[in-house]
């Protein structure tokens, strides 16, 4: 029997394990699977665009030790950010609003990387991306040692979930792969599935995840509580991008869906993920063959919000009893 030998800590980024749920919609007569992104190292899909984002970038020159690596994120890709600058020798400060769980910034600040909060959402738009890009480029402006390697335009991630996440459903299904639900922020993730499944001759539905409020994808202004999925602006990578079909998914029912995972199949995952599982139910009587869930993220830092019932009563509005009478009825007819 051969031996694992040891690994540096960024090889174990991608090779994620694909799962089975069938007890998430049991009536559901397509096979569901997860793709569970929360294996990579920082516990998002954010791990591969950001090494890859940063990988180009070194080799290009345009960054190198002691350089300060500035982004804008809701959590994921700035823990990921985290990580990659302190092993390269470089600082990153990641700019951040009120919607990041306080987990994950917790988690920012061990791996060495600065926090800047964006306290007052964009004044012309209501919307916090917004804010938190202008105080990026306000950051660059001050800081001569400064990048922003911009990962709502950057097509190094796109080749990321083109060459891993969206190959890695492919090889592990034998190319059957009937349909993949994806969330959309950056739209990295869904870009890279978009382009594999066009370069390989593969038959497969992609469906954009995207939030009640987003404008990604045609949707129109409004709140959105959750961070993780949807977006105030549409970035340069969606430019040109046109899923099969466009779910938009209100906070309270990725609560809901998040739960469901939890609690029907043992999934902890993030409330972008719950989102993908709440797009499933809706259109399970359309399902056939293979379906492929990807999971962003896992749900260890949202324990203080979408599965704490007196937050989700406080935020989202909706009561302990009347969410899990929702959560037990989740996917009802499907």
């Amino acid at each position: 029997m051969g031996t694992i030998g040891p690994k540096a800590l960024l090889d174990t980024i991608g090779g994620t394990p694909l799962v089975g749920l069938t007890r998430l919609l049991p009536d559901c007569p397509a096979r569901l699977f997860a793709k569970l992104e929360s294996f990579n190292p920082g516990g998002s899909a954010k791990d591969r665009s950001a090494q890859a984002i940063v990988a180009e970038a070194l080799a290009s020159g345009r960054i190198g030790r002691g350089s300060t690596l500035v982004e804008s994120s809701s959590g994921n890709f700035a823990v990921a950010l985290a990580r990659l600058a302190l092993l390269h020798d470089m600082k990153a400060v990641c700019v951040v609003d009120p919607r990041t769980n306080p987990a994950t910034l917790a988690i920012v600040r061990a791996l060495g990387a600065e926090v800047v909060p964006v306290t007052e959402p964009d004044p012309d738009t209501g919307d916090w991306l917004v804010a938190r890009l202008t105080r990026v480029r306000e950051l660059v402006d001050d800081r001569p040692d400064a990048v922003w390697l911009d990962q709502y335009s950057n097509r190094a991630a796109v080749r990321a979930h083109a060459d891993g996440t969206m190959r890695e459903v492919d090889l592990a299904l034998g190319g059957d792969v009937d349909w993949v639900f994806v969330a959309t922020s950056t739209t990295g993730t869904i870009a890279g599935c978009l382009a594999h499944v066009e370069r390989a001759g593969l038959g497969t539905r992609v469906v954009a995840v995207d939030a009640a409020g987003s404008v990604l994808f045609g949707g129109e202004r409004g709140t959105r509580l959750l961070a993780g999925y949807g977006a105030g602006i549409v970035p340069a990578l969606a430019e040109g991008l046109t899923p099969h079909a466009v779910a938009r998914i209100p906070d309270d029912e990725a609560v809901v869906g998040t739960r469901a995972l939890a609690l029907r199949e043992g999934v902890l995952a993030g409330a972008s993920a719950g989102a993908v599982a709440a797009a499933v139910a809706r259109l399970a009587p359309q399902l056939s063959g293979n379906v492929v869930l990807i999971l962003h993220d896992g749900g260890q830092p949202y324990a203080s919000t979408v599965f704490d019932d007196a937050w989700v009563e406080a935020e989202v509005g909706v009561s302990p009893d009347t969410l899990a009478a929702r959560v037990a009825a989740f996917g009802e007819g499907a």
